[in-house]
């Protein structure tokens, strides 16, 4: 049985058989794609490419984009304007990969939320269907778009909008702020749910994404539980008719959260991240949720060993969950640079040996 990678993906996705695990990587995450595909072969790494099937509009606000240099950084400042006063973020970049980190969050004070929230209440959601369609028709054989969704509200709050620090005080100082602004943007997000039932009902969308980022220390089991799973459950029972699985990105450690997970709605954990790195292996996964798609990204530490160390792990992630059928091992979080033509070869190497599920 011979398949391509767009092939093998879909057959993860749906449950099928296929012949080999897929390896796969965000598009151009690492390095350009057909740098890598010069080195392993074009049929050996498939694509996940972030799209969408809805945008929002904002026909009474906007963000106005000033560059800056901090400290021999690149970064920008951005002002949003909304008909109740304007916010700033300032944004500085690495080098290596541009990756941003907030160094200023739009909220600092509780009125900052009275802002944020003219700004949710100026939300507009549409189809855009196109976007995923055009993704999709360019992607071909070499992968799948990687549909999202927004943030649910906690995640989207502390990861885009407000410093964890302050959204922690803001919980105790200012309560029902918060919970008005957590409930406006869950309801942008059910608009946005419904979008994508539309969008299934019309073109192949085997999954949608949450880009949640969960580690378990930052949310804990209550605000898992409060702020998350409820949306989870409720996009999952929307499409449930349609075929199209609910994944989240879940990077960091998730033991805390282990119980919450299996009993919501996910079927599927984009990005899980296995020992050495953090705390749920991909036999743990396999054994804690028999029916969940396991994408664990491949350890950022482990590109940094010797050959045999990397094969090792890779045949271990394989051992632990490739017979099931439902893994992909994929590269979706940063890689130490110059790396990666020693560990995707061994990688690839050690798919290859272990055959198919």
């Amino acid at each position: 049985m011979s398949m391509t990678m767009h092939d093998r993906m879909l057959a993860v996705m749906q449950g099928r058989p296929h012949d080999r695990v897929p390896f796969v990587q965000y598009d151009g995450a690492v390095a350009p794609n057909e740098d890598i595909w010069k080195v392993i072969g074009r049929e050996q790494m498939g694509l996940w490419r972030w799209s969408r099937v809805h945008r929002i509009e904002h026909p009474h606000c906007k963000f106005e984009v000033k560059r800056i240099q901090r400290r021999g950084l690149k970064g920008k400042i951005r002002t949003l304007h909304t008909p109740a006063g304007d916010l700033t973020e300032e944004v500085h970049y690495e080098p290596t990969y541009g990756t941003g980190s907030i160094r200023e969050h739009f909220i600092k004070e509780p009125q900052d939320y009275h802002v944020f929230m003219a700004f949710l209440r100026d939300c507009v959601v549409r189809d855009d269907i196109r976007h995923y369609v055009r993704d999709l028709r360019e992607m071909g054989d070499d992968g799948w778009p990687l549909p999202a969704v927004m943030r649910t509200p906690y995640q989207q709050l502390w990861i885009q909008w407000v410093l964890i620090d302050d959204l922690a005080a803001h919980l105790v100082d200012c309560p029902e702020l918060v919970e008005e602004t957590a409930a406006l943007m869950a309801g942008i997000e059910r608009q946005v749910f419904a979008v994508v039932r539309r969008a299934a009902q019309r073109v192949p969308v085997p999954m949608i994404d949450v880009p949640d980022n969960i580690t378990a220390p930052v949310i804990g089991p209550k605000n898992f539980r409060k702020y998350c799973a409820p949306l989870y459950n409720e996009l999952a029972e929307m499409l449930a008719d349609v075929g199209t699985l609910v994944y989240v990105h879940m990077d960091g450690d998730l033991k805390p959260l282990w119980k919450l997970i299996g009993e919501s709605g996910v079927r599927g954990i984009d990005s899980l991240s296995p020992p050495p790195d953090n705390d749920t292996s991909v036999g743990q996964a396999h054994t804690l949720w028999p029916e969940m798609r396991l994408c664990p990204n491949f350890p950022s530490s482990v590109h940094l060993a010797e050959p045999e160390q990397i094969y090792a792990v890779a045949r271990q992630i394989l051992d632990e969950g490739g017979h099931s059928g439902r893994l992909q091992i994929q590269i979706s979080e940063n890689v130490p640079p110059g790396v990666w033509r020693k560990s995707f070869p061994q990688i690839v190497a050690a798919i290859q040996d272990f055959g198919a599920p």
